[in-house]
């Protein structure tokens, strides 16, 4: 096991790329659908194969450096991985192509769940399950470099509240000394029961709840991952109803906060979650943001829509789940949402829905956007910046921790604010550029930059989705995905000498 784990980080991941192939080389085998199984299988084989032969010329491979090569790894992880993972897609799905499989597997692996396939129901299962299981183990990767890799270096979201220099190493933040290899085996010991045990409890749940045994698999992995991954033309069309909709608001939590999740990632981990602030924020937008659409109805933008008490009841839950999906970044929509839409009077949602994608889920977790716990430092520097203008001498509390979030903290935040914003302008100028619309070229970089890719299909103006655009245009959004994951604040840290200093 040590000399596995001593491997460079890209050959364990195609390794675990090749044996995850397997799982739906089998499914589809059962299935009877033998073309699918071939080409998983075959593809299955030639990834095992070259890593082994990969991993016989790196065994002996010892960076000098041991923090620049796992983030080197890192990068490489996102953009050499995806060809790899498109292999079977490409010839699974007749008329797909190369180009739409591997656009496929950057939208899964960065848990976007953007998809060109048009028709869900003529493609095989096993390619649904192939999508599902790779925006679940990207969801799991995300997880664990959290912990292993950006959380020592003070990235992630991490540096808000502890305030040091990002890019710094801390030996002794999580323990085990500052070996990336290590750390990684110790926090997949740690994570991945759980994480796969909450997709197992969430999926019996879905079952039980009425959903189809494939359709309940692939939902509890998307909403785990946050990817928002369906083989349904739509969500709601499953058989579960509210009572799925309710389990799976549930297990969204997770996405808003990892406080309930092993690993010491934040200072004061051990907080009662009652008292984490990225849960009471979340809790302030979707709460407001639903009463303002409920109250709306009564406000003249609705008249004559159903105003039973049922009615209104389905309004708020239509509401209330719809833009907690959308805050986490998964992009489910409720079975009520349409009415929730007609009882408030809203004619563009979707603009509604996208600035909720941008706030982002928690820090540390599987869900993208800006994340709450930068805008909860960002408010509480602008609130102590209004008590200034009354009480020009006046000392704020709170102790040295909520110092350094009004300090260090804040101005760490607006960067990591002020990256994604020029991320996101930038991706709105070049497709702009390729000769997509201001509008649509803003609906598709918000769903990219944000890993939403759900968004796009709730508003009517995107035009045909994703599979509607050129090849170039699509990669100009896979690359958006990539930056929108990986977040430009660690690209900076890596790209900065200084930073490699320990």
């Amino acid at each position: 096991m040590r000399r596995l784990v001593d491997l460079p980080l890209l050959v364990l991941l195609l390794g675990a790329a090749g044996l995850a192939m397997l799982v739906p080389a089998g499914y589809a085998l059962i299935e009877g659908e033998s073309a699918a199984a071939e080409n998983f299988a075959l593809s299955a084989l030639i990834v095992l194969v070259f890593g082994a032969l990969l991993g016989v010329a790196t065994q002996r491979y010892d960076p000098r450096d041991q923090v620049r090569s796992q983030m080197i790894s890192l990068v490489g992880a996102y953009l050499l991985l995806p060809p790899v993972l498109a292999l079977p897609m490409a010839g699974a799905v007749p008329g797909l192509g190369f180009a739409g499989a591997w656009f496929e597997m950057v939208s899964a692996f960065t848990t976007t769940g953007a998809t060109v396939i048009e028709a869900p129901e003529t493609v095989a299962r096993a390619v649904h399950l192939w999508r599902s299981l790779v925006g679940w183990l990207g969801g799991f990767f995300v997880l664990l470099v959290a912990i292993a890799l950006l959380a020592p270096l003070n990235l992630g979201g991490l540096e808000v509240e502890t305030g040091r220099a990002v890019g710094r190493a801390e030996p002794g933040l999580l323990g085990p000394r500052m070996d990336g290899s290590a750390r990684l085996l110790i926090y997949l010991r740690l994570l991945a029961p759980l994480y796969g045990g909450l997709t197992l409890a969430l999926w019996l749940g879905l079952v039980v709840a009425g959903d189809e045994v494939f359709t309940a698999l692939c939902h509890a992995m998307a909403i785990l991952s946050t990817s928002g991954i369906t083989p349904l033309a739509e969500p709601a069309a499953s058989g579960s109803g509210r009572l799925g909709e309710a389990l799976m608001l549930g297990f969204l939590i997770f996405a808003i906060t990892r406080r309930s999740l092993p690993g010491r990632v934040q200072p004061d981990q051990r907080r009662r979650l009652r008292r984490d602030p990225e849960l009471h924020l979340a809790a302030l937008v979707v709460g407001v943001l639903s009463l303002a659409m409920f109250l709306r109805h009564w406000l003249g933008a609705a008249p004559g829509e159903d105003d039973s008490l049922a009615g209104a009841l389905r309004a708020i839950w239509g509401s209330l789940f719809t833009l907690t999906s959308f805050l986490t970044t998964t992009g489910f929509i409720s079975g009520d949402w349409e009415h929730s839409r007609a009882w408030a009077g809203l004619t563009a949602p979707g603009l509604l829905l996208a600035g909720v994608a941008l706030i982002g889920g928690g820090v540390a977790t599987t869900s993208g956007g800006i994340k709450l716990l930068r805008l909860y430092a960002l408010y509480r520097q602008g609130w102590h910046e209004m008590e200034k203008l009354v009480h020009p001498n006046v000392v704020a509390g709170g102790g040295g921790r909520a110092r350094k979030l009004r300090r260090e903290g804040a101005y760490a935040a607006w960067i990591a604010f002020m990256l994604f914003l020029l991320t996101l302008a930038l991706t709105v100028a070049a497709l702009s550029i390729s000769g997509a619309g201001f509008e649509v070229a803003l609906i598709y970089s918000v769903a990219s930059v944000t890993t939403t890719g759900p968004l796009v299909a709730i508003m009517g103006e995107a035009g045909p989705g994703f599979a509607g655009l050129n090849d170039g245009q699509r990669a100009l959004l896979a690359l958006a995905m990539t930056l929108g994951r990986l977040e430009m604040l660690a690209i900076v840290a890596l790209l900065v000498p200084e930073s490699w200093r320990r």
